[in-house]
């Protein structure tokens, strides 16, 4: 199959939405080449390194957004805070509003898999995109676009860092009222390029379920569960005995 050749006018939606002109579209034509495209047609270079770069770029730019903003956090809430903003769910829902996955060069199985709506291919796709931007115009321009995407999540998650993380809120959440360690079972299904996971979290009787494109977002998902189901118990329990229900461990910190 012949790699169809992309002009400005292919991108100036992209380019409106990015806030940001690229002078060499070569260079977001390979932040969206997915490898499953590469390994059906030759001559092109998966997004891969790519993602790498733009992994760092986002990276160093929400951290120094998140330092900036507020001098008096903490270490661990900072921590917490950008780790939500660059997780692959909020990657992947960039990607969407940039509609980066009707963008994207996909192979003919991907493709029928549903690949340009994996939260795992748009993140990384939006990785490499902020990458290209950084190999096209440099830093400043890379962090004006990663700002100009993330800053109102990154001033969301700072005043709440760590309320998304359920995973770690479920494992304070146990640790705090004396309950087994959240215990985590996973299964796969389905070909190398269309895995979708189920994760079984257990916390004592507790047990949540999940599902997802990626074991993260498996595992996230039934912690959720769990954690819905706890605190909807400790309400009943509350309410029968006229106690206060325990704080939200991520209230705690």
């Amino acid at each position: 199959m012949a790699d169809p050749a992309r002009t400005d006018e292919n991108y100036r939606e992209l380019y409106d939405a990015l806030g940001y002109v690229f002078s060499d579209t070569g260079l977001l034509d390979h932040a969206l080449t997915h490898r499953s495209w590469c390994a059906e047609n030759a001559g092109r270079t998966s997004n891969e390194r790519l993602e790498f770069l733009g992994d760092a770029v986002l990276g160093m730019s929400i951290t120094e957004s998140l330092y900036t903003n507020r001098p008096e956090q903490a270490e661990g809430d900072l921590a917490k805070a950008r780790a939500e903003v660059v997780s692959t769910a909020s990657l992947a829902a960039i990607g969407r509003s940039l509609k980066l996955g009707d963008l994207l060069f996909l192979g003919k199985g991907e493709e029928l898999s549903g690949g340009r709506n994996k939260d795992s291919i748009l993140a990384d796709a939006t990785e490499a995109t902020f990458a290209a931007v950084f190999l096209d115009g440099g830093w400043t321009a890379a962090r004006d676009v990663v700002l100009h995407l993330l800053r109102d999540r990154a001033d969301e998650a700072q005043i709440t860092p760590g309320e998304r993380d359920f995973k770690t809120r479920l494992q304070e959440y146990a640790a705090v009222n004396s309950m087994p360690a959240p215990h985590y079972e996973m299964t796969a299904t389905g070909p190398d390029h269309g895995r979708q996971f189920v994760s079984i979290v257990s916390v004592g009787e507790t047990v949540g379920e999940g599902h997802g494109t990626s074991k993260k977002q498996a595992q996230q998902q039934a912690a959720q569960a769990a954690l819905a189901l706890l605190d909807a118990g400790t309400s009943s329990n509350s309410g029968e005995t006229g106690e206060a229900a325990p704080p939200d461990a991520a209230e705690e910190q």
